[in-house]
């Protein structure tokens, strides 16, 4: 894989991560007993779900140049951006286990991404 390739592929795991965040935001706004206009009304639901669209269309156009054997490795970074990103800007509660957890993972996708076709 190409630097400017792993990079936009990064970038896809940014983008997915950050609509995790804005996941929980969602249903932390949404009532009790919500209903379906309080769903979709919910401007924290439509900019994930905006977002997850615009990084489902850079990941196929990353699958159109990458083998998904290693582009998808990638992916795991999210464990470890998801907590990190929900920690700094929800509160969160982060733990050494997920840190140390999320250490093996970046350390597997840098062993899957060495890996030559």
């Amino acid at each position: 894989m190409s630097i400017p390739l792993m990079l936009l592929t990064v970038l896809c795991v940014v983008g997915i991560s950050l609509g995790q965040l804005l996941f929980k935001k969602a249903a932390m706004a949404l009532p009790v007993q919500a209903q379906l206009g309080d769903w979709l009304l919910n401007g924290w639901l439509l900019v994930a779900l905006a977002l997850y669209g615009l990084t489902t269309v850079l990941w196929v156009w990353i699958l159109r140049s990458a083998p998904l054997h290693l582009a998808y490795p990638f992916m795991g970074l999210a464990f470890m951006f998801v907590p990190v990103i929900g920690w700094y800007f929800l509160g969160e509660p982060l733990h050494w286990q997920t840190l140390v957890g999320g250490g093996f993972i970046v350390v597997g996708v840098t062993l899957a991404a060495q890996v030559t076709p």
